[in-house]
């Protein structure tokens, strides 16, 4: 019998597009002689489709077409199954599914959301659970784990946009603790989205005025000179790691940018937040030299932090981790990882001969054994302390603490 497996993809997040291409190339290279695909198509305004059209990226292109043909639903646990119910006044279970696989970029899907209503319903899903999904995301709660665990990154300081909006001043005299050139990012947006590199206080202000239309809690960083950047992917959980092949990116522009990483050639086009990339390939695409060129001492050196820091902030499944080498001084910087990486960061994985099929049925191992490991612990007692508890005064003490609470 095959494992029911449901592709969630979409959600309200500027890495929307990003997510159907990713979602597209994993679904065409998963073993449909082990699994049944159901693919699961958040909109951006979260409400919830499936069918076996939306296994097509060419329907992406009107979003009218999903709501008239495809069925909107609900995920939840029903009679000891896990099932996509559709809604309306005639309610019916329109799939079952086995193990949720989310493929996600982005605030309020890979942040943590997603994986907390996965979780609390109950269902084996892939990749990390909320905590690492958190950590993973919000870059400023990540470098101050990481800094925790003497991972080396480059200095930063992180604020909240309301600290901006109420003095402006104090928060550029914070970040005037840097040396310029800085990098200023939104802490929770992926894919390069609201990034920008400033020389002087003048375009760290246009840059936090960027970013704060994406987030609430901006992070800024210095730029590592006589740049290199690498990244490599790490899979596994807490209790094992493996690593893959390391790449160098290439990119004419100071950082990996959205179009550098999303629509290359040109092909695609970005205008008004919104991508237009069915020729795209995502990540795949992007202009790389795989493997990197890297003394082995320093590979060794990437590998052995790229481990530490998918262990220390509890990833799990397959996370991209991307490093920044100053050439010229030879150090390494730990940048971010990416515990759901556009494409799945299968093209590193393929340079060491594991092939996407092969990388989508570990990360399906993987989720289904973390979710032995996590019903095999005590979340609840059977015990029930309210029971007796109206005999005993409770209620009568409760009603006087509601009154006082008034």
């Amino acid at each position: 019998m095959k494992i029911k497996v449901g592709v969630i993809f979409g959600g309200e997040s500027v890495e929307h597009e990003v997510s159907i291409i990713s979602a597209m190339q994993a679904m065409n290279k998963m073993d449909q002689e082990k699994y049944e695909i159901v693919p699961i198509y958040i909109t951006k305004d979260r409400e919830w489709y499936t069918g076996d059209m939306l296994k097509d990226i060419e329907v992406y292109q009107d979003l009218n077409l999903i709501k008239s043909y495809g069925k909107n639903v609900v995920l939840y646990y029903k009679n000891g199954s896990y099932v996509l119910q559709s809604k309306g006044f005639l309610k019916r279970v329109v799939k079952e599914i086995d193990i949720a696989f989310p493929i996600v970029h982005g605030t309020n899907v890979e942040d943590g959301v997603l994986q907390g209503y996965l979780q609390t319903i109950g269902i084996p899903f892939v990749g990390p659970n909320v905590y690492g999904a958190v950590a993973g995301q919000d870059k400023a709660i990540m470098k101050d784990i990481l800094s925790g665990a003497d991972v080396p990154m480059t200095k930063y300081v992180w604020f909240y946009d309301i600290d901006y909006k109420q003095d402006s001043d104090e928060v550029v005299k914070k970040v005037s603790k840097l040396k310029y050139p800085v990098i200023v990012k939104p802490a929770t947006t992926g894919s390069s989205v609201g990034i920008s590199v400033c020389e002087n206080e003048e375009e760290l202000r246009e840059g936090i005025d960027e970013a704060i239309q994406y987030d609430s809690k901006i992070v800024v960083e210095e730029v590592v000179q006589n740049l290199k950047e690498v990244n490599i992917a790490v899979m596994g959980n807490y209790e094992h790691q493996k690593v893959s092949e390391i790449e160098e990116v290439l990119s004419a522009n100071k950082f990996l940018t959205y179009t550098d990483k999303y629509i290359g050639d040109g092909k695609g086009k970005l205008k008004g937040g919104k991508v237009k990339t069915a020729q795209s390939k995502g990540m795949a695409s992007t202009n790389r030299k795989l493997p990197a060129d890297l003394p082995d001492k320093m590979r060794k050196e990437i590998e052995e932090i790229a481990m530490r820091a998918f262990k220390t902030l509890g990833a799990a499944g397959n996370s991209r981790i991307d490093f920044l080498i100053d050439e010229k001084t030879n150090k390494v910087y730990l940048n971010e990882i990416n515990s759901i990486p556009g494409s799945l960061a299968f093209y590193l994985w393929d340079a060491k001969d594991i092939n996407f099929t092969q990388v989508l049925d570990d990360m399906i191992n993987i989720g289904i054994k973390d979710y032995k490991k996590r019903i095999s612990k005590t979340h609840s007692f059977d015990t029930n302390i309210l029971q007796g508890f109206a005999a005993r005064g409770g209620v009568k003490g409760m009603k006087g603490a509601k009154g006082k609470l008034r």
